[in-house]
């Protein structure tokens, strides 16, 4: 007999949903069953830290942990969820704990989130609750387990399963590699010295004192505590009942047939089944529905029975459960092949969505999105392979069919249901009288952007086959098999039987797979409009090939393995089989990240200037008590506002009206532009102005056309969504690409002052010059292409590159909230790297004195440049909707629209022209460049600045340049993250390979002889040159090589690609110059009668520690006073929000400058109070000796002297900084994945004011830093040097953000320019399995230090290098498939383009790498009809 285990017997429906919020107890009688967790306790509860990040389960920062209690086992379920798409009707009997329940202020911080601060693994904190959450739950699941043997302090967590914790969360700000830290530090078999930067130990220290600086962590303290009164709460479904809308817990087959048979008149139009409501999270709801029925609390569809025919799963058996009993070691009877099956299903299921998604979606509502509507299901994929067996409940009663025509039929009718599936066990058959071997092999497989789950794929598959090792034949016969593919563009997961049929009861052998291949390739066809459908097929083709090619080996080898003993798939360490197949394997590391290690010089004359202090706020942040914008209480009376937007890029408005039939809730009005009482206005920057809202003429798709407003944010966004534009689009010709804006002449213009100078004379350069590409008639194919014509030693290229757009990401959207005030005044609060700007544009909007609005801002949740000037429209609609309904409006914009709106990152198209010497040294380069600045200026007049700027790295002879900034009808472009200067890296290194390519030279040398000298400096650069000893980059670029073994690595890296076919490795070093401007920036310090201080900056705190380093900077510059006291002066110190009306001139905080400036403001306020406090305390001193901070301040106020002090620091010139970076890849040449070995970076810059926010946020091996700022600074008294410190924003936050730039994140659009990419299914930014897996940094001291300043922008054009040795590991994929015969043009002439994607990478692989391999062995006779050797 099987093991069974099924839900608690079903008791009386209540009508009472009751459960726990962080041990407090809520009990409803009435509520929208539509109300998800997550709506619930942000506006029902005082708990904030769930945080609306995207609202598809996709990035982790509404994650709860929620238990159940089961009385028949007497134990509790711990496992988290995400609130975003738990509906809070299904909580029933639950205990829910949120980042506040973990720990809090009041009650005490818990270890988790002392040592997130402590690692420094909190930013802008927007997704901290959610990573500590994951953390707490495995935290919670690992010490439940009976492993021995710990060490004390440590809990029962693997590494691994510590970095796997959060492997589902999104993080755009740190890069990932501290928060693993954080997790790791918990973890019984880390090793401490793995563990990067941190506030808790120094360098050197020994283990034992390391764990003892840890806050502590008792395992056996540690259980979770489920409510004693919830345990008492019946654990049955209630109805309940709520204006016209139902919920349903049946408890019974024959209660849910009651229920679906009442429905069918309505056709389930209104009807929804529920278990997890994960779906929703991928088909969106745009309506609302009438009755919920809860599948949960019906025995027959909760059930789990394993025994020697194989297993049952119930229909609302959740993924992870599934996954556990597919798991269990207790086998009910089932053999070991068949055990196998079951593992290897289990370990595919854990790489579908993400532990948070699988602990709440049900297997059966995964295989009925697939039936329905045709969701790219794994679970369909892998079941299918293996002849599941499905039970469906329809009017006519039970039926069980294959899962195969489960598939094939039409979608399931509303009234049937799935009740579960049967897997059966699997065993191969035994003939001995025919004197074979027989074993059964089966495999998954998926191709997806992030390799272990989060990531719908590009295609799966699983192929079950049963082979026998034939004596007589000496090889191996197929004696059958099954194999599956799905998600590649087709309705259905598949059995390609036409291919099992040709592959069954035959000697496998390359000529046999070759022509399984080919049929193969006429079958896996994806449907028209599916993207990259040849890279789909060659994915099914390079699996069946990997599945199939490890068995083509000697007869003896093969035998050997099969009479040895039980092998479950062929494959044993040290065999050539084992080495063939490694071929194929990418890194499988059992932890995610490699180890590295750091070693920082900190600075101590000036304390606490210098010191790697834990940043500001970073611990309430991990508890969710930090308060963002949409944390604020909403006010009495408020209302919530969504933008309805164009879906045409230019057409005349018509009107605008709901769907007919549908009927929006609580909406009270729509304002347009025919409301505002000002100046139609949205957003403002020196180069001009964006509207507010269109008028009669829309400018581009995603344009704002007006703002419902409604009593729910729900109900904004659904009425938003229902609603009608009418489009009058004749006579209309929208410009939609920078080629159709160069034909009409549309341009901005670039004031003289941001036009850059060309270098030297192109044409004497080109004159000079061996070798000339020059640019001529431009051949579109995708997003680059290149043809080459050689004439003698005149190289004629057609070029062209494009770049794409990135979407800011921040974890935190757009938003704000406006309360009406007095006297005809309003305040606005707003997520704003600007509010000066915001405060602007809304008194002009409403036609009111700027001194009747104030803007506030205390915190952002990610900027990078997208909360600058996007944040302005946000905030102005709140506003006027405020002013004019005289409510409170306040808008949290969903991910979908601000997706839409954001515009991002600036597109380019670029054409050049390049002389070069023979030995690869440029003489001239001419750049021909279009930008794609959209419907509006922006800040979009900065680019051919910014551009040429970054390009000046290397010297190249000459330098010419036309660049135009292009009006498009398409979403205005704004500040992203080194806006403009990350494309200069790309195109600056695009022309290096083309050169070094062309002339067969190694890249790397052409990349040292095109470096600058400082005669050269001197002339691309002029007076930012500095001295001669100040320019450090050619003994960097040297440094680099040494510090990171760059030669030998290379040569160790052309090994492995001599010894690995399906595998090559690429290495890449780039150097970057970065020009730095500093901005005014003012200040206000104020000291309070009890001592303590109060701060004021212009600059907004993002996350990068703009709070910490002012508090520094203040108690630092305080202290000169020199009083008994003020050594202690750093915890008297606040900073607060940024008030408009409080402190004027704020400008941007952008550009990874504002910390340093607003330090600088701060000092100059300190200056004055010292100057004003020196004479009384020189009194004071005479009359009393000694004087205390406190004392000092008491008198000061007693006398009346003026204790606050404000100024505004004026920098006075700006500065460069040089970095070098080299890179290490590995791509699988079957799928076009990309793993990044490691990271090298040399960091050349000053002293930081707190390398704990600015440098602990990435593991690294450094050496420390100082600089001579400080002394000409502090010792002196005199202005900063404006080439003063370190970026503001962490080193691999900023790398990572460009990986995804380079190689993820794909920012499309429709042919109308409309945003398609709306969310987190289809944007992929990277995550804690895609990033670097070694990074190393070594910061140098320079003599000269004071003359250099490094800052955020750096690393993100540092990823360059990354995308460069792609491109070398492609060369070499390349040079194969051209020693193969399938590449007819020459293999190192090639284009990548960005962002290099998995299709892109396997494209220029060869898409059919995997035919021209076999027809090359084939034809080469390697092998005889036994098989042969891969």
């Amino acid at each position: 007999m099987g093991q069974q285990t099924q839900t608690t017997p079903t008791k009386k429906p209540h009508q009472t949903l009751v459960f726990a919020v962080n041990g407090e107890r809520f009990e409803l009688s009435e509520l929208d069953p539509s109300t998800t967790l997550l709506e619930f306790l942000r506006s029902q509860t005082s708990f904030k830290s769930v945080k609306l990040g995207c609202g598809e389960g996709g990035c982790g920062a509404c994650l709860v942990l929620l238990s159940k209690y089961d009385p028949v086992q007497d134990k509790v379920d711990d496992f988290t969820v995400s609130s975003c798409l738990t509906l809070l009707c299904s909580v029933n009997g639950c205990s829910i704990t949120t980042a506040e329940g973990v720990g809090n202020s009041k009650d005490g911080f818990h270890p988790i989130q002392e040592r997130f601060s402590g690692f420094h693994a909190s930013q802008c904190g927007y997704c901290t609750p959610g990573m500590c959450v994951s953390l707490y739950s495995a935290l919670i699941n690992a010490d439940k387990t009976d492993r021995t043997g710990l060490c004390p302090g440590f809990s029962k967590l693997t590494v691994s399963e510590a970095e796997k914790s959060i492997a589902g969360n999104l993080c755009r700000c740190t890069g990932y590699r501290p928060l693993v830290d954080a997790c790791k530090s918990f973890a019984a078999d880390v090793d401490m010295e793995d563990l990067g930067f941190n506030s808790f130990w120094k360098k050197g220290e020994s283990e034992d004192v390391k764990l003892s600086r840890l806050p502590p962590y008792n395992c056996n303290n540690a259980t979770h505590v489920f409510p004693e009164f919830l345990k008492a709460v019946i654990k049955a479904g209630f109805d309940l009942e709520s204006e016209g809308c139902r919920w349903y817990s049946p408890g019974s087959l024959e209660q849910l047939q009651s229920l679906l048979q009442t429905d069918e008149v309505n056709d389930g139009t209104s009807m929804k089944i529920v278990v997890g409501n994960t779906g929703m999270g991928y088909y969106k709801e745009l309506g609302h529905h009438n009755k919920y029925i809860d599948l949960r609390y019906i025995p027959e569809l909760s059930i789990i029975s394993k025994d020697q025919t194989g297993i049952k799963i119930g229909a609302s058996v959740t993924i992870s459960k599934a996954i556990e009993a597919l798991k269990d070691e207790n086998d009910g009877g089932i053999n070991q092949e068949g055990k196998l099956v079951f593992e290897k299903l289990a370990d595919h299921m854990e790489r579908v969505a993400t532990g948070f998604v699988r602990n709440s979606a049900s297997i059966g509502g995964n295989l009925i999105m697939a039936q329905r509507k045709h969701f790219p299901s794994d679970i369909s994929t892998i079941l299918l392979s293996v002849d599941t067996m499905v039970d469906i409940l329809t009017g006519h009663g039970h039926e069980t069919i294959t899962l195969e025509e489960f598939l094939g039929r039409p979608p399931l009718v509303s009234h049937s249901v799935l009740l579960g599936i049967k897997i059966p066990c699997w065993k191969s058959r035994r003939d001995i009288s025919s004197k074979t071997y027989t074993k059964l092999l089966y495999e998954t497989y998926r191709a997806a952007p992030r390799p272990i789950g989060n990531a719908l794929p590009y295609l799966n598959a699983a192929f079950l086959a049963e082979v026998s090792l034939c004596k007589k034949s000496a090889g191996i016969v197929l004696n059958n098999c099954r194999l599956a593919f799905g998600a590649y563009g087709t309705k259905h997961s598949i059995r390609v039987r036409n291919v099992e049929e040709f592959l069954s009861a035959k000697l496998l052998n390359f000529g046999l797979i070759y022509e399984a291949i080919k049929l193969l390739e006429s079958t896996i066809i994806p449907e028209e409009g599916t993207s990259s459908p040849a890279y789909r097929t060659s994915l099914a083709v390079g699996f069946l090939f990997e599945f199939l090619s490890p068995l083509m080996n000697s007869y003896t080898d093969i035998s050997k393995l099969w009479f040895d003993g039980y092998n479950s798939d062929l494959l044993s360490n040290g065999s050539k089989i084992k080495q063939n197949c490694d071929q194929f394997n990418q890194i499988k590391s059992p932890t995610l990240l490699s180890s590295a290690k750091q070693v920082i010089q900190l600075n101590e004359d000036y304390h606490p200037v210098g010191e790697p202090l834990t940043k500001v706020g970073a611990v309430i942040q991990a508890s969710g008590e930090a308060v963002y914008v949409d944390d604020i209480p909403s006010p009495r009376n408020c209302l919530h506002g969504a933008f309805i937007y164009s879906t045409e890029p230019l057409a005349r408005l018509q009107g605008i009206k709901f769907k007919p039939g549908s009927s929006p809730h609580g909406v009270s009005t729509v304002i347009s532009f025919k409301d505002i009482p000002g100046e139609n206005i949205g957003a403002q920057t020196i180069f001009g102005s964006e509207s507010l809202y269109a008028d009669e003429l829309t400018q581009c798709a995603g344009q704002r056309i007006a703002l419902v407003v409604a009593d729910t944010q729900k109900n904004a966004d659904m009425a938003a969504n229902l609603a009608v534009v009418d489009y009058d689009k004749k006579n209309l010709e929208p410009i939609l690409s920078v080629e159709e804006a160069f034909e009409k002449c549309s341009f901005y213009e670039v004031p003289h002052l941001l036009n850059p100078e060309p270098v030297g004379a192109f044409s004497k350069g080109m004159a000079e010059s061996d070798h000339q590409i020059l640019s001529a008639e431009v051949i579109i194919i995708l997003h680059c292409c290149l043809s080459l014509m050689l004439t003698g030693f005149r190289c004629e290229f057609q070029i062209w590159l494009k770049l794409g757009s990135q979407y800011y990401f921040y974890m935190e959207t757009q938003t704000a909230l406006a309360v009406p005030d007095e006297d005809n005044c309003i305040v606005v609060y707003s997520s704003c790297q600007c509010p000066e700007f915001a405060h602007d544009t809304i008194a002009k909007c409403l036609g009111v004195p700027s001194h009747n609005v104030r803007v506030i801002t205390r915190r952002v949740g990610g900027g990078f440049g997208g909360k600058a000037v996007k944040a302005i429209p946000v905030a102005t609609a709140c506003a006027l909707a405020a002013y004019k309904l005289h409510r409170p409006v306040r808008m949290y914009v969903n991910r979908k629209t601000d997706m839409i709106m954001a515009g991002g990152r600036h597109p380019m198209k670029i054409t050049y022209s390049v002389g070069f010497k023979s030995n690869g040294k440029i003489t001239a380069l001419k750049l021909d460049i279009l930008v794609d600045a959209g419907m509006s200026a922006d800040i979009s007049p900065v680019m051919p600045h910014n551009i040429i700027g970054s390009l000046k790295k290397y010297d190249w002879g000459a330098l010419a340049f036309d660049i135009k900034v292009c009006k498009t009808n398409l979403p205005s472009r704004s500040a992203m993250r080194a806006p403009g200067e990350v494309q200069a890296s790309f195109i600056a290194e695009a022309i290096i390979e083309h050169v070094a390519s062309s002339l067969a030279l190694e890249v790397d040398s052409v990349r040292s002889i095109n470096l600058h000298k400082f005669e050269t400096l001197k002339l691309f650069f002029k007076t930012c040159a500095g001295e001669p000893l100040e320019y450090t980059l050619p003994s960097i670029w040297d440094k680099l090589a040494i510090s990171s073994n760059f030669y030998h690595r290379t040569e160790m890296l052309k090994e492995f690609n001599r010894c690995n076919k399906w595998r090559k490795r690429g290495i890449s070093r780039i150097p970057i110059v970065h020009p730095v401007m500093l901005r005014a920036t003012p200040g206000k310090v104020s000291i309070l009668r009890d001592g303590s201080i109060v701060v004021e900056v212009g600059g907004i705190e993002l996350g990068q520690g703009l709070w910490t380093k002012v508090k520094q900077m203040t108690a630092y510059a305080l202290s000169l006073i020199q009083c008994a006291g003020t050594e202690e002066l750093l915890e008297k110190v606040r900073v607060i929000q940024a008030d408009t009306l409080s402190l004027i001139q704020g400008g941007f905080t952008a550009g990874s400058t504002t910390s340093e400036s607003s330090c600088e403001a701060v000092r100059l306020c300190c200056n004055i109070l010292v100057e004003r406090l020196t004479a009384l305390k020189e009194r004071l001193e005479e009359q009393m000796g000694p004087v205390k901070w406190e004392t000092l301040i008491l008198q000061a106020y007693m006398i009346s002297v003026n204790l606050s002090a404000n100024s505004l620091y004026l920098p006075d010139f700006s500065s460069m900084q040089y970095l070098n970076y080299g890179a290490a890849v590995e791509i699988n040449l079957l799928t076009g994945q990309t793993t990044i070995l490691q990271t090298d970076i040399i960091y050349d810059c000053g002293q930081s004011l707190n390398p704990a926010v600015d440098l602990g946020q990435f593991l690294a091996s450094s050496t420390g830093s100082q600089s001579n700022w400080f002394k000409s600074t502090f010792r002196t008294g005199t202005p900063a040097s404006s080439r003063s410190n370190r970026s503001n924003w962490p080193i691999e936050g900023a790398f990572v953000q460009g990986i995804g730039f380079f190689m993820l994140e794909e920012y499309s659009t429709n042919s109308k320019g409309l945003v398609v990419a709306e969310g987190t299914w289809s944007y992929k930014i990277p995550t804690v399995d895609t990033i670097i897996l070694r990074f190393v940094v070594l910061h140098l001291y320079s003599v000269v230090g004071s003359t250099v300043v490094a800052s955020g922008e750096p690393p993100l054009k540092l990823a360059a290098s990354v995308h460069c040795a792609i491109r070398a590991a492609i060369k070499e994929a390349r040079q194969q498939l051209h020693s193969w015969g399938g590449l007819d043009e020459p293999y190192s002439t090639f284009q990548l383009q960005v962002p290099a994607t998995m299709p892109v990478v396997k494209e220029l692989c060869g898409l059919e790498n995997v035919q021209r391999f076999l027809q090359w062995t084939i034809g080469s006779k390697q092998l005889d009809s036994a098989g042969g050797t891969v």
